[in-house]
């Protein structure tokens, strides 16, 4: 299936840069979004400047736009007023963009800081509820809900990516279990732009020995990742959290940072 046009909100970012040239061939034109100026490298690419925050810019944005993979907003913990900004009203302006344009479906990149206040002891699944540990996961959280508004009431579909940690390799012992490879990303992205489904929570992770993540409903859809973090146990078998508080929770130090012993 080849779209018209595919929106990349946070281009400028590392999964946005990353994801950029992988899904040239899901559409005639890729546009590219971001507030840091980015150069089109082909007749397939168009960039437009946009803070998510602006609705009338993201109105916009969302001209003419079939498909987004949502990559925008605040990449990691941050005062209130930063997470208020980008991540809960640009996601807003972003689905009721998306609702008057028309869009058909939006791939959200959630996070496992969505889920950080479980256990490492803890098996998760795609019902498994929020249980954010700190603003930034909140936010997470939020856009899991605001997308399963936007598709049972207005038909926006929606998948969410929990997503764990991705880079090339793993970085630390906690990412043996949360690590996601840039391929297994690739597929979980198209899959999310083809695949048959109104609203679907699904966990951005590899095929990883130590996962904590029952991720069947991703198997469902299609997906097969073909990494595993096992394969850099040796380089970081060593590197761990800085507390014993963030080798106990999923979200390792986000969910540390701050904690004042709720109850568990």
């Amino acid at each position: 299936m080849t779209l018209k046009r595919i929106l990349i909100t946070g281009a400028a970012g590392g999964l946005g840069q990353m994801l950029r040239p992988e899904l040239k061939d899901m559409a005639e034109i890729i546009r590219l979004s971001s507030r840091r100026r980015l150069e089109p490298t082909g007749p397939h690419e168009e960039f437009m400047p946009c803070d998510l925050a602006d609705a009338p810019a993201v109105d916009r944005l969302l001209e003419g736009v079939d498909a987004v993979v949502h990559m925008g907003g605040q990449a990691s913990e941050a005062p209130w007023d930063v997470i208020l900004s980008a991540n809960i009203i640009g996601a807003i302006n972003l689905w009721e963009a998306a609702r008057k344009a028309g869009t058909q479906r939006i791939i959200f990149a959630s996070s496992n800081h969505a889920i950080g206040l479980y256990t490492r002891d803890d098996r998760l699944d795609h019902n498994s509820p929020a249980k954010p540990d700190g603003r930034y996961g909140l936010s997470k959280a939020f856009g899991e809900d605001l997308a399963s508004l936007y598709a049972h009431k207005h038909g926006i579909r929606a998948m969410c990516m929990r997503i764990g940690s991705t880079f090339p390799k793993p970085k630390s012992r906690r990412m043996l279990s949360t690590w996601m490879s840039y391929p297994d990303m690739v597929q979980m992205t198209k899959i999310g732009l083809t695949a048959d489904y109104l609203y679907e929570i699904v966990y951005g992770v590899s095929d990883n020995d130590r996962n904590w993540w029952d991720n069947s409903n991703a198997y469902r859809l299609g997906f097969r990742p073909q990494d595993n973090a096992e394969t850099f146990v040796g380089d970081v078998e060593g590197i761990g959290e800085a507390t014993e508080l963030a080798e106990l929770f999923q979200g390792g130090r986000l969910a540390a940072t701050e904690y004042e012993g709720g109850a568990r």
